[in-house]
């Protein structure tokens, strides 16, 4: 079970995005980076196709890794860390390491 996942709300801790939020686009665990909506963005070439008539250069999300970033709490509505408890039922649950609410 990964700490953070497809369509979590992070912020950004370091590096040129530092305090950005945004939404995981897709998670890359064995690189342990993560594709987040509007952050790390990068220019790119695209070349003038059939399909894409509409040549020039872009702007894309790169992975950014996962020490980069921290989920953001629902109840807590800010950063923070992540845990793991097994609920009465037998099943595990990520949980906010400073309200104790399952995430």
């Amino acid at each position: 079970m990964h700490k953070i996942r497809k369509n979590d709300t992070i912020q950004v801790i370091k590096g040129k995005d530092k305090g950005k939020k945004g939404r995981v686009l897709s998670v890359v665990p064995e690189g342990k980076r993560v594709l987040v909506e509007g952050i790390n963005l990068a220019k790119k070439h695209k070349r003038q196709t059939r399909q894409d008539q509409q040549g020039g250069i872009v702007s894309i999300e790169m992975p950014i890794s996962v020490g980069n970033i921290m989920l953001i709490c629902n109840h807590c509505a800010r950063p923070v860390r992540v845990g793991f408890a097994l609920l009465k039922d037998g099943t595990k649950t990520r949980i906010c390491k400073s309200c104790k609410e399952a995430l």
